[in-house]
């Protein structure tokens, strides 16, 4: 009963393809011929594809044909007339097939769509409406900016695994630099861009619940907040690994409790405001009370690193708050100058 279970729990997958959107763009912006196995291992690695569907005028893509027929895709012909070309049949047929396998098939729960053309977007919102996971792949360059914030994940082809650009780089006009040995060579190192987005979304997250946060909800906030985010994108394999790569920073911290592979994500026990709470009373203290605007200006001159949002604080403001609520500084809103006033508490 328990195996039956967890095959039933896993995402039911539809898949479609509009083909001719991404064969011409791996063909013209990535210099290569498109290869459908990077995106089957991708989606076998978020659930079990049920229906695989590729839409083009065949006529067009003769050597993959045989390619896609070996990954058991269904080819939907979109055939050609009178020399013209029909590149809205091809949208119309595929978006009228989804809506109709969403209606037609409650146990497909996710819906992968492969293109970078805007006028999917409805789609995406029409099967997102009908209670249904709506995952993006499409190429950087060729997508437009209004599909990815509509989808619950996007995913970029020449981010997943698989992916070989064949285009030839051309040569820098700068003279050569000694290269690096392999001893030599940078580990990934987590922006601080990264930093300031974990936190402030595991912030929220402790805000919004009173339960514990695990490392699978974070992530499920991350891609809401930005559909294309991936660790890989910041040199880390994995997000768990990302997560490791923060506690051992003392950024986030880590506990299996009771969860294995699912660790919980809290802040690190140890008070670590503290030093920057420090920094706020040193600069408030060297010149008196003053206006909370600007002040963040001389808390960088004296610590150019600083960044509110790596602590966990949505903005500034909450940050000085938070000093407040701790007794560390007095922040009191001022009428006349229409700014808080920071001071030292008497």
């Amino acid at each position: 009963m328990r195996a039956t279970l967890v095959v039933m729990e896993e995402e039911r997958i539809g898949l479609f393809i509009d083909y001719e959107n991404l064969a011409i763009g791996a063909r013209d912006d990535l210099g290569m011929e498109f290869d459908f196995k990077p995106i089957a291992d991708a989606l076998a690695e978020r659930g079990r594809v049920v229906v695989r569907r590729a839409y083009a005028d065949w006529s067009s893509f003769q050597k993959d044909r045989q390619m896609l027929a070996d990954n058991q895709v269904e080819l939907i012909e979109i055939p050609q007339r009178r020399g013209r070309v029909r590149k809205n049949a091809a949208d119309i047929k595929m978006a009228v097939d989804a809506v109709e396998l969403a209606f037609e098939r409650d146990y497909v729960t996710a819906f992968v769509i492969c293109t970078g053309d805007s006028d999917f977007t409805p789609l995406v919102q029409k099967l997102r409406e009908l209670n249904k996971r709506v995952v993006g792949v499409g190429l950087k360059s060729s997508t437009s900016a209004m599909l990815p914030p509509a989808c619950d994940e996007f995913l970029f082809y020449e981010n997943l695994g698989g992916v070989e650009i064949t285009r030839p780089k051309k040569k820098p006009a700068a003279k050569k630099t000694k290269k690096p040995d392999a001893a030599e060579a940078p580990k990934p190192k987590a922006s601080e861009d990264v930093a300031a987005l974990i936190t402030t979304t595991l912030a929220g997250l402790q805000r919004s619940t009173n339960g514990t946060v695990r490392s699978s909800s974070l992530k499920r906030a991350l891609l809401r907040k930005d559909p294309t985010f991936s660790e890989a994108d910041h040199g880390f394999r994995a997000f768990g690994e990302l997560l490791r790569h923060l506690e051992t920073n003392s950024i986030v911290q880590l506990s299996d409790d009771g969860s294995l592979g699912d660790p919980a994500v809290t802040f690190p026990k140890t008070d670590d405001d503290s030093k920057d709470f420090d920094l706020l009373v040193a600069v408030v203290g060297k010149d008196g009370p003053q206006p909370l605007s600007g002040m963040k200006d001389q808390l960088r001159k004296r610590q150019n690193d600083f960044n509110e949002r790596r602590l966990g604080y949505s903005g500034f403001l909450r940050f000085v708050q938070a000093a407040s609520a701790r007794g560390v500084v007095s922040l009191k809103w001022d009428d006349e100058s229409g700014d808080y006033i920071v001071s030292i508490p008497e």
